[in-house]
């Protein structure tokens, strides 16, 4: 595997990642290269599918309904 050094990575930047890599439980260096990875290999969304798979989902989940009382006693239950 090659290695790579960045250099002059601005603070601000730096902070992103490091908060990126604690949310998703990985290291600074892996979460580098998860995103130059999503960079890379990101294509083009068409946008009549992405419309046509959210109207699906819509449909799919009509019956189910969560308001908030749900969410609170699944947080107490110890779910996310």
């Amino acid at each position: 595997m090659a290695t790579v050094t960045v250099k002059r990575i601005p603070d601000e930047l730096y902070e992103k990642l490091k908060t990126s890599a604690k949310t998703n439980r990985r290291s600074i260096n892996s979460e580098i290269i998860v995103c130059i990875e999503q960079a890379v290999t990101s294509s083009r969304v068409d946008p009549e599918l992405l419309i046509a798979g959210a109207r699906e989902l819509r449909e799919r989940t009509a019956g189910f309904t969560i308001d908030d009382d749900i969410l609170n006693q699944a947080r107490q239950a110890g779910r996310p």
